[in-house]
C-alpha cells in the first residue's frame, strides 16, 4: 500500500468509512458465492473443456475475493466470513429444477448485474484504491459474461428451457427491477363510447325528472342541459388526463429501458430473449434475434418499451385530440333525450324522448361493431335494453321522488 493511500484512509470519515465498508463486505460476499458456485459445478461437469472454463471462473472470483478483503483490512474492517452454502447458488431449487440449461442463464443473469451494481459504485464509492479494484474486476465480469453466453449457446446437447421456465425467469428479473411498477392505462373514450356515455347518463336524468315532475319540459330541458354540460366537461378532462398520463407513463417507461440498455445491457438483452421464449421461440433463435435489435441501441430501447407496455409511441392518443374527441361526441350523445322536450310537454314528450333515446341506444350499440367482434344486431340490441332498464328504473324512481317533494303536483 503506497504512502498516499495510508494518509487518505486515515482521514476518511467515519461515517463514510462505515459506509464503504458494508458495500466492499457485500462484494466480497457476492464474489465468494460466485466462486463456490463455479467450483461446485466444476466438480460435477464431465466435459473437460467445461470444466476448465467453470475452473477458469470460479479462480478469478477467489481472484476478485481477496481484493476485496484487502481492501477491507485495509480500511480497518474485520475478515469478511462467507454466509453463504458452500456450493453457492449451484444447488437452488430453481437450478436444480431447471437444469444446467437454467442454471447457466441465471448465472449469466447474476453476471450481468455485478456489471451494472460496479458500474454504479464506479461512479458512487468515492474510494479511490476501491474504485481501482473495480477497474479490473470490471472487465472480468464482462469476460465472465461473455463466456457464459458462449457455453449457452454451444453446449451440446443443451436443455431447452420451456415457456415456463423462460416466464419464470424473466418474471423475477422484472419484480427485481422495478417492483409495483405501474402500467400505463389505455384510453378508450372515442368518439362512440363518449356518445354511449353522454346518451345513457342524460337519458337517465330525463327520465328521472320527467318522472318527478309529469314531463314538465322546463325542468327536463333545465336539467338535461346542465347534465350534458357537465357530462361533456367530465369526458373530455378525464380523455385529456388519461391520454397524457399514458403518454408520460411510456416516456417514463422508455427512459428506464434506454438506462437499462445503458447501465446494464446484459440484462437488457435477456429481459428481450426471455419475451420471445414466453411466446415458443427456441433460446438460440431468441438471443440471435435480440442480438441482432440490439445493433441499432434506439431501435432496442424502443423494442424493451414495447414489451414492457403493449403500445409504441404512434399507438398513444394526443391529448388534446382525445378530449375534444370526448367532449363533443359525450355533448351530442346527452343532447339526444333532450331535444323533444323543446318541441313538446307532458306524457308525449316523455314517450317520444324514450323512442328517439332507444332508438339512438341501438345505433351507438350497432356502431361499437365497427371496432368489436360482435354483431351489430345483437350489440344493438343488448345497448337497447340496458338503455330501456335504466329509463324505467330512474323514471319510476322520479315519480316517487316527486310524491315524496311534491314537485309533480
Amino acid at each position: 500500500m503506497s504512502a498516499d493511500t495510508t494518509t487518505t484512509d486515515s482521514k476518511m470519515d467515519t461515517r463514510d468509512r462505515g459506509r464503504i465498508l458494508k458495500i466492499l463486505q457485500s462484494n466480497w460476499q457476492a464474489e465468494m458465492r460466485g466462486y463456490f458456485t463455479y467450483e461446485a459445478l466444476a466438480k460435477r461437469e464431465t466435459d473437460p473443456s467445461r470444466r476448465a472454463a467453470f475452473r477458469t471462473l470460479a479462480s478469478a472470483e477467489q481472484r476478485h475475493a481477496q481484493l476485496w478483503a484487502d481492501r477491507i483490512r485495509a480500511l480497518g474492517g474485520p475478515d469478511p466470513v462467507y454466509r453463504g452454502p458452500k456450493t453457492g447458488e449451484a444447488d437452488t431449487m430453481a437450478n436444480r429444477v431447471g437444469g444446467i440449461g437454467v442454471a447457466l442463464r441465471r448465472l449469466s443473469l447474476d453476471e450481468s448485474r455485478d456489471i451494472a451494481m460496479y458500474a454504479k459504485q464506479m461512479k458512487e464509492l468515492g474510494d479511490a484504491p476501491s474504485i481501482h479494484i473495480l477497474e479490473q474486476t470490471l472487465e472480468d465480469e464482462r469476460d465472465h459474461y461473455r463466456t457464459l453466453s458462449g457455453l449457452i449457446r454451444n453446449r451440446r446437447p443443451l436443455p431447452q428451457s420451456s415457456p415456463e421456465q423462460a416466464k419464470e425467469v424473466l418474471d423475477e428479473i422484472l419484480a427485481a427491477r422495478d417492483a409495483d411498477h405501474p402500467k400505463a392505462a389505455g384510453w378508450i373514450g372515442d368518439a362512440i363510447y363518449g356518445i354511449n356515455d353522454g346518451l345513457g347518463a342524460i337519458f337517465g336524468i330525463v327520465s328521472g325528472v320527467s318522472g318527478a315532475t309529469l314531463g314538465n319540459s322546463k325542468f327536463v330541458i333545465i336539467a338535461g342541459m346542465v347534465g350534458m354540460i357537465a357530462s361533456a366537461l367530465s369526458m373530455g378532462s378525464g380523455a385529456y388526463l388519461a391520454a397524457k398520463s399514458e403518454r408520460e407513463i411510456y416516456e417514463a417507461e422508455f427512459s428506464r429501458e434506454r438506462e437499462a440498455v445503458e447501465f446494464n445491457e446484459a440484462e437488457a438483452r435477456e429481459v428481450l430473449s426471455l419475451s420471445y421464449q414466453i411466446r415458443g421461440l427456441p433460446p438460440e433463435e431468441a438471443d440471435r434475434f435480440v442480438e441482432h435489435l440490439s445493433k441499432d441501441k434506439a431501435q432496442f430501447v424502443r423494442t424493451l418499451a414495447q414489451e414492457r407496455l403493449n403500445t409504441t409511441e404512434e399507438g398513444l392518443r394526443k391529448p388534446v385530440t382525445s378530449a375534444i374527441s370526448g367532449a363533443l361526441s359525450t355533448a351530442i350523445g346527452a343532447t339526444i333525450p333532450v331535444i323533444p322536450f323543446f318541441f313538446l310537454n307532458g306524457y308525449p314528450a316523455v314517450i317520444v324522448a324514450a323512442i328517439v333515446s332507444l332508438l339512438a341506444h341501438f345505433a351507438v350499440g350497432a356502431a361499437k361493431s365497427l371496432i368489436t367482434i360482435r354483431s351489430w344486431w345483437a350489440s344493438g340490441l343488448e345497448m337497447t335494453f340496458v338503455g330501456a332498464v335504466e329509463g324505467v328504473v330512474t323514471y319510476f324512481i322520479g315519480i316517487a321522488i316527486g310524491r315524496i317533494s311534491g314537485a309533480g303536483v
